[in-house]
């Protein structure tokens, strides 16, 4: 889990990029929300921003005021201007977690903040001696093959709804997906 200050800074930067853009960020969805950093952050720092936080977790909707809900089987009936999903998606199953996918892609108008270790990260980057290890290890292939149905990914752990009218230049999108 990363502390408060570390979410903080990881929001400042993501909605920057949206004002970079000329993406106005009017709501935000946030999945698996636990503590509620990234909703802490909108709520208190911009105010006018339409923010919802859900959680599978009925102790985490009590204690930090979420809906309760499960991405792999719920979506909302609106879309919104930036999802953020930040390790939830290791929790589910194959199938949940491509049903949760095609979820978070109804969900996103625009762009969707998306963090999971991935087999590597576990080998590689992260501290495992304070990471939740009872997960489903998967290869980051497979995570970018099923975003890639309903995403593109721009880089550091955002990717655009293909229904998004973002203009990116060449080089913030990531190589993949330049047209040849």
């Amino acid at each position: 889990m990363h502390s408060r200050k570390k979410i903080e800074s990881l929001a400042r930067a993501v909605h920057g990029l949206c004002a970079w853009w000329d993406l106005p960020v009017k709501s935000v969805l946030e999945v698996g929300a636990g503590v509620g950093y990234w909703s802490d952050w909108y709520r208190r720092t911009h105010k006018k921003v339409r923010v919802v936080s859900v959680d599978v977790s009925e102790h985490a909707c009590k204690k930090y005021g979420h809906q309760l809900r499960d991405i792999s089987r719920w979506s909302p009936r609106t879309k919104f201007d930036l999802v953020i999903c930040q390790s939830v998606l290791q929790y589910l199953g194959d199938q949940d977690a491509r049903r949760a996918i095609a979820n978070l892609a109804r969900s996103t108008k625009n762009l969707l903040y998306f963090e999971v270790p991935t087999k590597q990260d576990l080998r590689l980057t992260v501290d495992r001696t304070v990471t939740d290890l009872e997960i489903y290890s998967r290869d980051g292939a497979w995570y970018q093959s099923e975003l890639k149905k309903k995403f593109r990914q721009i880089g550091a752990g955002l990717w655009v709804a293909k229904t998004s009218s973002i203009v990116l230049y060449e080089l913030e999108a990531a190589r993949s997906n330049r047209k040849t």
